[in-house]
């Protein structure tokens, strides 16, 4: 078939405005590095993990805890390190959002982490990127798996306590955690994988405390709940009690990261509504899933590795985008 010469142009001008929006759209996931601080900060991983393993040695929950700050960052505005600022004349802090007061911590060691990390590199490393290798520490020193986490992002200016508010939740049906996963661009398998992070931790009586007595509105307890469980978790959070109380996410290795969250849920064991719907859930997707996780740790940690690093992914800034704050509370 002949073209014109004005039809070449269209075609041309088709596929450059193609490529630009695509290397628009991808440009600040192809920045990010396993190597970008290897001139620049070559020890920052060694250090971030020293601090991790210092803070774990007085506090074995630190751990879980540092890997939900990166979780808790990552789904509000992407991973920029929104999650760690205070409240200011131009900042309402995400820190009083809902999923996040009186439950999110590990400001301290991620502001530990930082000033080991000025240290010996002043100017260079995000509070972002300080969180997502803390992440990885954390997990590593728990028994799970390692990745090479990649870095280059930078830290951002502005909080979202609105979207911090609309975070994947502990009260979410399986239908709604799927939306809220796939509106960051992951799937099925990283919603299984990621909630795999529940394999060690805690979670306060309030989290899932409707489960034990009016489920939905019923009067009655969740029946997805094994009846043991059930009366355990009944003693531990009885109505009318602290609903602050601390419970263990994974009541067979509570402070390990293994593959038994995926056994619990298998036995109706798991601790949050949203644990347990990946199971429980008639006819869900997430049920091969969750099978093939329990049936090999070594599947789990591969895709959660995996997962991890999409999640990292998720809008970075990278560039002249941001900044690197100097004190990770604090726009500079």
């Amino acid at each position: 078939m002949a073209y014109s010469s004005s039809s070449l142009c269209s075609v041309c001008l088709a596929f450059f405005f193609f490529f630009f929006f695509t290397l628009l759209l991808h440009g600040s996931r192809a920045q990010l590095s396993s190597t970008f601080y290897d001139s620049s900060c070559s020890n920052v991983s060694a250090v971030v993990r020293n601090v991790v393993q210092q803070a774990q040695s007085s506090d074995v929950r630190i751990v879980a805890s540092l890997l939900r700050l990166h979780f808790h960052d990552c789904f509000v505005n992407g991973c920029d390190g929104s999650i760690l600022l205070d409240n200011s004349d131009s900042i309402q802090s995400e820190k009083d959002a809902a999923p996040n007061k009186n439950s999110v911590r590990g400001f301290d060691v991620v502001d530990d982490i930082k000033t080991a990390v000025e240290n010996v590199c002043p100017g260079v490393v995000s509070c972002a990127d300080i969180l997502a290798l803390a992440a990885e520490a954390s997990v590593d020193l728990a028994g799970g798996p390692t990745w090479g986490v990649l870095l280059g992002r930078r830290d951002g200016t502005t909080a979202n306590p609105t979207a911090a508010n609309n975070m994947p939740s502990p009260f979410d049906d399986l239908d709604t955690l799927k939306q809220k996963f796939s509106d960051v661009g992951l799937d099925d398998t990283d919603l299984v994988a990621l909630s795999g992070a529940h394999t060690f931790g805690r979670a306060q009586c309030r989290f899932f405390s409707s489960r034990l007595y009016n489920f939905s509105g019923t009067g009655s307890p969740d029946p997805s709940l094994d009846s043991t469980y059930l009366a355990t978790l009944q003693q531990n959070c009885p109505q009318g009690g602290d609903d602050t109380t601390l419970n263990n996410l994974d009541l067979t290795t509570p402070n390990t990261f293994d593959n038994k969250y995926f056994t619990n849920l298998q036995s109706n064991e798991g601790l949050l509504q949203s644990d347990q719907e990946l199971f429980s859930t008639s006819g869900a997707s997430t049920i091969s899933i969750v099978n093939s996780f329990a049936g090999d740790e070594s599947t789990f940690f591969q895709s959660f590795a995996s997962s991890m690093i999409n999640m990292g992914n998720i809008n970075p800034l990278t560039g002249s985008n941001g900044e690197i704050r100097s004190d990770c509370k604090k726009v500079n």
